[in-house]
């Protein structure tokens, strides 16, 4: 699609995909819609929250919320949840408290300062059929402490956040050369929260967590070296954890998802490209902004790589807890260009930042950035993996 089919395109109405499911562009006001994240409600109700404004690390960034009702053939208009005008508010998680408020987590940062990141907290309402946030709050953790992936609530009742840390040496400008993982735990329902560093871990960030059997918990990660999707493991219910180490599938240091679906299956979808397979190159996420031009970039840490392809997207499959993914299925495919961020222009391809929730009808629900432009969502129907042989 050119971006003016897109445009057109953009009315969040579902649609037969030709694979047995329906898919849809959200409608959205802002040029520019990245980085999706799905919330699936007791009653059925689908959310899908992003960020929207001009171009990733600008002030006009803020936080969008649409959601699907049971039963609609359409998603509702977005929703501006976010407004600060000196901050680009980016990376949504959604989380339904147990037994309580309906909560949203985003990042606050200027411009490509990632290391300058605020967390913040905001109620939302959906009563009466609107969707409606709270006042922000900040959330006592370190400057730079980034989110992408839910919240998993551990056997005592503690919440557990999975954040990377986004380091710059002082006086350098950050480069994602220094991230870290870790979790952020709380015992009094977010009021509080204390920092667990994930060893060695630097250059994995979107650090996603699925329970597996028992105590046993998994954890997947985003590659800044763009080589692999790694994978970290706990023994006692998400306590400690071991150092990542690489899976089978490639990653191109761009999001990833992860769930564990109702047949056991862990379920990952992803890029499964790399720096190995694609010579494309970027000199940074932030390139485009023009700014901060007085400070060099970090060096030291481990040496991200910028602007591999994004695309295919790509579910792929693991019966074995995550640690092989031999079952692989391409859900979309473009060229992949991320060479630029840009909204207007076309040249960005990407098809990337993908969530996946499962209905309790067995029903796959995805969201993913679609050449920067607008987020897509696609529902596979019940029984579609089986169907693929």
């Amino acid at each position: 699609m050119v971006l003016e089919d897109i445009a057109t395109r953009m009315t969040g109405r579902l649609q037969a995909n030709g694979s047995g499911g329906e898919a849809a562009l959200l409608a959205s006001p802002m040029v520019q819609n990245h980085a999706a994240f799905l919330h699936l409600e007791p009653d059925g109700t689908l959310l899908c929250a992003w960020f929207g404004g001009t171009l990733e690390g600008k002030s006009d960034v803020s936080i969008h919320v649409a959601k699907l009702d049971p039963g609609a053939e359409r998603w509702s208009d977005a929703v501006r949840l976010s407004d600060d005008p000196d901050r680009s508010e980016q990376n949504p998680v959604l989380f339904r408290a147990p037994g309580g408020d309906l909560v949203l987590l985003h990042t606050a940062q200027v411009s490509g300062n990632q290391e300058d990141c605020l967390l913040r907290r905001r109620s939302v309402n959906l009563a009466g059929g609107m969707i409606e946030g709270g006042e922000a709050a900040i959330l006592d953790l370190p400057r730079g402490t980034f989110v992408r992936a839910p919240i998993v609530v551990r056997d005592d009742g503690t919440w557990m956040l999975p954040v990377f840390r986004c380091i710059a040496p002082p006086g350098r400008r950050w480069t994602g050369s220094h991230d870290t993982a870790g979790v952020a735990v709380s015992e009094d329902d977010g009021r509080t929260w204390r920092l667990f560093e994930v060893p060695g871990s630097i250059g994995c960030v979107h650090m996603t967590i699925v329970p597996l059997d028992g105590e046993r918990m998994a954890a997947f990660f985003r590659r800044r070296q763009a080589d692999f999707v790694y994978r970290s493991e706990s023994r006692d219910g998400g306590r400690t954890w071991e150092a990542p180490e690489p899976t089978d599938v490639p990653n191109n240091n761009s999001s990833i998802g992860a769930i564990r679906l109702r047949d056991g299956r862990v379920a990952l979808i992803c890029n499964p490209s790399s720096a190995a397979t694609s010579p494309d190159r970027r000199q940074s996420l932030y390139d485009e902004l023009g700014e901060d031009a007085a400070r060099e970039d970090a060096t030291g840490g481990c040496a991200p790589v910028w602007g591999v392809p994004r695309a295919p997207l790509a579910l792929c499959l693991s019966a074995d807890g995550g640690r092989t993914f031999l079952e692989r299925h391409v859900i979309e495919d473009s060229a992949g260009t991320c060479l630029s961020n840009n909204s207007e222009d076309g040249r960005n391809q990407e098809l990337s930042y993908p969530v996946l929730a499962e209905a309790p009808d067995g029903a796959l629900h995805l969201a993913f950035t679609y050449k920067r432009r607008a987020i897509r969502h696609v529902r596979l129907s019940p029984g579609w993996l089986d169907a693929q042989g």
